[in-house]
């Protein structure tokens, strides 16, 4: 007897390895960790990933370069170590180390990463020729990623909500990315920065013409992304301006709109929800008014000349309104529209019934009616009995001259 066929062996599937703009071993120690742990990393974006060989698909930890601050050399402190081997990743907030195997592989990390978050091939590392054009290649491959999609720190708030959140979280950084209002596809730049000891608020205009988006201040920057406007923001501020970057859904921090009345709570100095009396009202159509008032005195904020400045103001004065000489001190009545005069009603009983109170006035109008009744039957009975008493009277005058007759 045949023995039963088994069911042919299904090969496991494949999975390819990711695809990175560079991607060697790295070293990594963070706040956290007591000493160095080796990874296999790659640069892919804006994202670091580390994993535990160069053979394996999933990462097991990753970066976020979105809060990039700047790059540092050096050993640790009090190593006799080459110091050439060695750079720090400075976040917004926190320092990783990275240990590397040769002074080439440090510089050509650098140079990656700062490709990848300046959009620029940096010209001050000691980098080969070859070098070079690999992140030229990464480069173009970024800017193609990016015009696809959104910046992190762009969110679909109003100009009020955008100057909130920057005030409220000042450590999620200071630059954001709003819709703009104009309905060309145009953003707008929000930005917060303490100067001389105040908090300076300032807004700019980024015009979309055709696939380029274009910055409009004193000398109009083109950008081929959205990314790259942000990045010219950083760079042109020496990292003074940082993308906002908040962990918690705006959405639930900002919240819905809460009723106009009621005492206002502090701003958090933490992110926590907020009170259901301290969230922004909503305006009709907040970027319709490009002046928003901030303390007691209104102030001109968009930087790039789209709004005239304060001197520049026309306050029209209000009209003059004549007044007719008072005559009581009670205030008027609102006036009442007149209704048509009934039939069979006297033209003076219609014209009182027109400044008749809006109080009970139906039950006013049905008591004339009825009164009017009772005076139609009324005349109605006067008018039978002056009939017959004519009819009477007629008959009697018959009666005594009997020539009438003729």
């Amino acid at each position: 007897m045949a023995s039963a066929l088994s069911p042919p062996r299904v090969p496991k599937p494949k999975y390819a390895l990711p695809s990175h703009y560079h991607e060697s071993f790295l070293e990594k120690k963070g706040p956290r960790d007591r000493d160095y742990k080796k990874f296999w990393a790659g640069l892919q974006g804006l994202t670091l990933y580390f994993y535990n060989s160069n053979r394996d698909c999933q990462h097991v930890e990753k970066l976020d370069l979105g809060a990039f601050v700047r790059l540092t050399d050096g050993a640790p402190s009090g190593s006799s170590r080459d110091s050439g081997t060695y750079f720090n990743l400075v976040l917004r907030n926190e320092e990783i180390k990275f240990k590397v195997e040769s002074l080439e592989s440090r510089e050509m990390w650098k140079g990656f990463i700062l490709t990848v978050v300046e959009l620029r091939v940096p010209s001050n590392l000691t980098l080969l020729p070859g070098h070079l054009y690999m992140m030229a290649e990464a480069l173009a491959k970024e800017e193609a990623r990016r015009a696809l999609e959104m910046p992190s720190c762009f969110l679909k708030v109003s100009r009020l909500e955008a100057q909130l959140l920057l005030e409220r979280y000042p450590e999620s950084g200071n630059l954001l990315l709003r819709p703009s209002g104009d309905g060309m596809g145009g953003v707008s730049v929000t930005t917060r920065q303490t100067l001389n000891g105040t908090p300076v608020v300032r807004h700019y205009k980024v015009k979309r013409e055709g696939p380029k988006y274009v910055i409009d201040v004193e000398e109009p920057f083109s950008c081929a992304s959205l990314h790259a406007v942000v990045s010219y923001f950083v760079s042109h501020t020496k990292n003074a301006l940082l993308p906002f970057l908040l962990d918690e859904d705006y959405e639930k921090v900002l919240g819905p709109t809460p009723p106009t009345d009621g005492p206002k709570q502090p701003p958090p100095t933490s992110i926590t929800p907020v009170s259901s009396q301290d969230k922004l009202p909503q305006l009709p159509n907040p970027d319709e008014n490009y002046v928003i008032p901030i303390s007691d005195a209104p102030a001109a904020d968009y930087v790039n000349g789209d709004v005239p400045s304060p001197g520049r103001l026309v306050i029209q004065k209000p009209k003059k309104c004549h007044l007719a000489p008072k005559v009581q001190a009670k205030p008027p009545k609102p006036p009442i529209a007149p209704k048509p005069e009934p039939k069979g009603l006297s033209r003076g009983l219609a014209r009182k019934l027109v400044f008749l109170p809006t109080t009970g006035l139906a039950d006013v109008t049905a008591e004339l009616e009825e009164k009017l009744q009772r005076r139609r039957a009324r005349e109605h009975s006067a008018g039978l009995a002056e009939d017959q008493r004519v009819g009477l009277g007629a008959q009697r005058v018959s009666q005594v001259d009997p020539s009438s007759k003729n």
